[in-house]
């Protein structure tokens, strides 16, 4: 049986929470808060991440409100493996710490809101009964700029899979920034030839000066880093 849409509270039903963070004294004060305003009921708790994984799924909450850091892992983690077993669960995360790397790892987790732990009472039950009702609470221009990075990565790797695995392992030392000449010691090449090799990626890559192609190496190590 599918569990009960969030519209239901309109006529009785409670929303169905989910409680993670790694401080008891926290958990108490969430419960505290959301079951004084009547319109919700926590259904578990958890201060591990592992933990909230498994009982999640079983649960079937209306609404997860998961910690950003833990001790084993990550509110976001957390939300990425319940909302592939069950993407009927709304997933908010909650968190000290205003972080874009973070926020970006959220909204791909599919999580419906990110949310600072400095929100007052009021709001966070707000959030909570909103994002119940399938309403997103990521700002337009947060998921614009997520997109755009997206965008941004598929063309990089879409790029990148132009090369040859040789052309390739020129690209990342000019990132190391060495020479034609240095490349070629290093590559057992002729410097002859690692100058074709940087022509062609150069070509592939549509860019005019060594400098560019040495920035996006950089970039795309760093992400695999």
């Amino acid at each position: 049986m599918e569990n009960e849409s969030a519209a239901d509270t309109g006529q009785g039903r409670k929303v169905r929470v989910y409680l993670l963070d790694d401080h008891e004294i926290v958990r108490r004060g969430l419960r505290e808060l959301l079951e004084n305003d009547g319109r919700i009921e926590v259904v578990g708790e958890s201060g591990l991440a592992e933990e909230a994984t498994r009982r999640i799924p079983a649960l079937r909450p209306d609404v997860a409100v998961l910690d950003g850091r833990l001790p084993d892992g990550s509110g976001i983690d957390v939300c990425r493996d319940v909302r592939s077993v069950d993407p009927s669960i709304a997933c908010l995360i909650l968190t000290s710490y205003d972080d874009d790397e973070a926020l970006f790892h959220a909204i791909m987790a599919g999580a419906a809101g990110y949310v600072l732990k400095q929100i007052r009472g009021n709001e966070l039950v707000d959030a909570i009964l909103r994002v119940a009702q399938g309403q997103s609470l990521l700002d337009p221009q947060v998921t614009a700029r997520v997109l755009e990075r997206l965008r941004g990565s598929q063309e990089e790797d879409s790029a990148l899979s132009g090369l040859t695995e040789q052309e390739r392992r020129v690209l990342m030392h000019i990132a190391d920034g060495l020479t034609n000449r240095q490349i070629g010691k290093e590559m057992f090449l002729a410097e002859k030839t690692v100058k074709n090799y940087v022509s062609s990626i150069l070509a592939k890559l549509g860019m005019e000066r060594r400098t560019q192609a040495a920035v996006f190496a950089s970039r795309l190590r760093d992400k695999e880093s």
